[in-house]
């Protein structure tokens, strides 16, 4: 029996991406994200996707070098499109029922967001994959992922990334920084972590929406914080 009926995965588009650098599409790091997501609906949870693109184009980088950061971040937004199209590709190699849907229209290709449509499909077993952010300018996908969890009642929002939890300091640069276990979702503003955007841990504190962030880059992790193992960092409210 796991903890969860319901979750929403967020993905990194670097996650889908060659493996040092984070750029581009790279088959076998998709295909070794759909096995993990695999093994988790096997256990009867139902798993809806946001995912990023990062990995072909961040708008608001892209801005800095002189364009317009709307039409940056719309250009962003087609590149999620295109990494869940690929996710969505592996998942269904993997033996599973896919939909992609978006936030912006492109219906050759996927279906528009609708919520009671997205409901539908993730109580047939089907994994839901949530593309084009918003569908607005300046907000990112970890908003979109806030959102979306929301709107659909998941019990708990993951969030995948390449560390181990949130750390006070880049783990990377700072030998002895320290990783929490437990943090406020007043703890992640005040502090200024850099773990999701204010927008996105706003509107999940305002939901009291869970937040586990965890590293998907350990084979297996993904079902172990789906059954509830304490890995990585628990955000919530303090009650």
């Amino acid at each position: 029996m796991v903890p969860y009926q319901r979750i929403l995965l967020k993905l990194s588009g670097e996650s889908l991406g060659e493996r040092q650098t984070g750029h581009g599409l790279d088959p076998e790091e998709v295909r070794s994200i759909a096995a993990q997501i695999a093994r988790v609906t096997q256990l009867g949870v139902e798993t809806a996707i946001v995912v990023g693109g990062g990995n072909i184009l961040r708008g608001a980088e892209f801005s800095r070098l002189g364009g317009h950061r709307a039409n940056a971040d719309y250009m962003g937004m087609l590149g999620t499109v295109i990494n869940g199209l690929a996710l969505s590709d592996a998942l269904e190699q993997c033996g599973l029922e896919t939909r992609v849907m978006t936030a912006i229209g492109i219906q050759q290709v996927a279906e528009p967001f609708v919520r009671r449509r997205a409901e539908s499909h993730l109580e047939k077993g089907r994994v839901v994959i949530l593309a084009a952010g918003t569908g607005n300018p300046f907000f990112t996908t970890d908003t979109a992922a806030a959102l979306r969890a929301t709107e659909l009642s998941c019990e708990v929002l993951l969030k995948a990334t390449k560390v181990d939890g949130v750390y006070d300091a880049d783990p990377k640069k700072v030998r002895d920084a320290r990783r929490f276990e437990e943090l406020t979702y007043m703890d992640v503003l005040s502090r200024g972590l850099k773990v999701m955007d204010g927008t996105a841990i706003t509107l999940a504190m305002e939901n009291r929406l869970p937040v586990i962030v965890f590293n998907m880059f350990v084979e297996g992790n993904l079902e172990r914080v789906v059954r509830g193992e304490n890995l990585g960092t628990r955000i919530r409210s303090s009650g």
